[in-house]
């Protein structure tokens, strides 16, 4: 899963976006999981909205097709789920996922510290918020509060990203009792 919102995350850097916000709940009453990723990049108009889960559609002039939303809604739809893409001009993109929780072919978390810092690795600051809920436990990180700790040093540098990689894993393993995903 730390792939497809790699994924959405690049998207979003190369929409321009500055302020991220990724949330995944895990909820086992409701045999869910879902995953939104929120941005307030350039956002899409209806025609490109409309062609956003087209495999054969992107704006990228570096290829000539966009893998990314289709491979998510392939991966949802396989889990009993679905995609809901929302974007307008000038005010960003909403992409969610919902997903059966119990499903056999649901792929694991993976490695969502390394997935976090990739998107502060770029030289552009992004103000990037990860919230993760797992039934009562929830874990929380924001590059916000990273960088006040900081001060002048910038996130993007290599100790920064190997720490934050490891805090969000470490809290990402808390939730499942210490033993990851």
């Amino acid at each position: 899963m730390a792939l497809h919102i790699l994924d959405l995350l690049e998207n979003a850097l190369e929409a321009g976006a500055r302020h991220i916000q990724v949330t995944v709940n895990e909820d086992a009453e409701s045999d869910e999981i879902s995953i939104e990723v929120q941005d307030d990049g350039r956002g899409m108009g209806a025609e490109a909205l409309q062609k956003a889960l087209d495999p054969f559609y992107t704006t990228r002039t570096t290829r000539r097709v966009g893998l990314g939303l289709s491979l998510l809604q392939a991966t949802a739809a396989q889990c009993g789920g679905n995609v809901a893409v929302e974007s307008r001009p000038g005010q960003g993109t909403r992409v969610a996922a919902t997903m059966k929780l119990s499903h056999p072919d649901l792929p694991p978390l993976g490695d969502m510290g390394a997935t976090i810092a990739a998107a502060l690795s770029r030289e552009e600051p992004v103000e990037l918020v990860y919230h993760h809920r797992r039934g009562p436990k929830e874990f929380h990180f924001s590059s916000a509060w990273l960088q006040l700790h900081l001060g002048e040093v910038p996130l993007n540098c290599g100790p920064v990203l190997d720490w934050a990689q490891r805090y969000i894993n470490k809290g990402v393993a808390e939730l499942y009792g210490g033993e990851g995903k």
